[in-house]
């Protein structure tokens, strides 16, 4: 299981099938990666996709954010646990109860195994998320800085050990949270890649000196002509500097 020790770059893993996945992960024949699994491989092949590619050594976030009433989020994590990945996550949105439960299944079930639990983080506002879409849709009045700040405090005072955000805000939830509350940003883009559908973005070197912990990159590695060198080009920016 992954120590919590920061600054890791995590490549998402945003294919539909197992064929798409492991042809990927062949171009890193001797690399182990971080690597994150979402919800439309996790959903296309289940739990077997997991097996492959841990048996192949690499790390992984499983990214789900399970967001539903306590006892339901608790249950759901308890069966998780049981595939042994590195991270998990939810939505911040389901208040501290929610959060609490989820952590106990958790928790609870790599006790049963006598392993450590995955690192738990929660979702504050998605990447994808801009201040007026949250208070015009959402019908939150408070602004974006302000709404991810109470819930990265919540996400700590239910005992989790970080939260997905952007990465401008990193600096802001580690003074209110600590150095050791971890921050895991998506929204990461090289200087000449598109934005796509992402809106609060920012380069690897400029998350790292934000201050996160890890990075999400997607499309930006997964999509480049040559994806060994674009990954070694976001780990030199984010980890060399």
């Amino acid at each position: 299981m992954l120590k919590q020790t920061p600054k890791a770059v995590i490549v998402a893993l945003d294919f539909s099938n197992k064929q798409e996945t492991l042809a990927f992960l062949d171009k890193f024949p001797e690399g182990k990666l971080f690597v994150k699994v979402g919800m439309e491989l996790f959903y296309s092949e289940g739990p077997a996709i997991i097996k492959e590619i841990k048996s192949r050594g690499h790390h992984i976030f499983l990214d789900l954010k399970l967001h539903d009433i306590p006892h339901t989020v608790e249950k759901a994590m308890s069966v998780l646990a049981n595939l042994e990945v590195d991270m998990v996550n939810v939505h911040a949105a389901g208040t501290i109860d929610m959060m609490v439960a989820a952590l106990k299944g958790l928790t609870c079930q790599a006790a049963n195994q006598s392993k450590k639990r995955p690192i738990i983080i929660a979702v504050t506002q998605l990447t994808s998320t801009d201040e007026v879409r949250m208070q015009k849709d959402l019908l939150i009045s408070s602004t974006l800085e302000e709404t991810v700040k109470i819930y990265a405090q919540n996400a700590k005072t239910a005992g989790l050990d970080g939260v997905v955000c952007s990465p401008h805000e990193a600096q802001m939830i580690h003074e209110n949270c600590g150095k050791d509350f971890l921050t895991v940003t998506p929204g990461i883009r090289f200087l000449d890649n598109e934005k796509d559908d992402q809106v609060r973005i920012t380069t690897p070197e400029k998350a790292k000196l934000l201050g996160s912990d890890f990075i999400v990159v997607g499309r930006p590695i997964t999509m480049a002509k040559d994806p060994v060198l674009a990954y070694e080009r976001c780990q030199q920016e984010f980890l060399k500097g």
